[in-house]
């Protein structure tokens, strides 16, 4: 199973999307899935449900922070390239924006949760 398909389980069995997604990741970077849940409870639907930045790009951050933390350079090269493609994709970071797109493309939340942990799993991969 994929980092992706993971991340969408997450999400349809209840998680917010940041921890849909920092939990598909998390025990591979020592953070155990109480902490991970609890960390990211408030940063779903656009950070506290504000709409703002998606859910998914702030777990995918967090993810990155975990991976890549100890080189503050190196986490932000990985975070800008994952927002330049994810925006790419999916039209937007932002919650409001993805939400209003999807009525066209049909896009879930839960493709979103899949898209960014596939995204993440090839980025932080090299």
């Amino acid at each position: 199973m994929t980092k992706g398909e993971i991340a969408k389980i997450n999400f349809q069995n209840g998680c917010n999307c940041a921890q849909a997604v920092l939990l598909a990741f998390c025990e591979d970077y020592g953070m155990d899935r109480d902490t991970a849940l609890m960390v990211a409870a408030s940063f779903g639907s656009g950070m506290g449900g504000l709409r703002e930045t998606c859910g998914t790009v702030t777990g995918a951050n967090m993810v990155i922070g975990l991976a890549k933390g100890k080189n503050r350079a190196e986490a932000n090269r990985c975070f800008r390239e994952f927002a330049e493609r994810f925006r790419a994709k999916n039209g937007s970071l932002v919650c409001r924006e993805l939400l209003a797109i999807r009525v066209k493309t049909r896009l879930t939340c839960a493709d979103l949760c899949e898209d960014a942990g596939n995204l993440l799993k090839e980025i932080l991969s090299r």
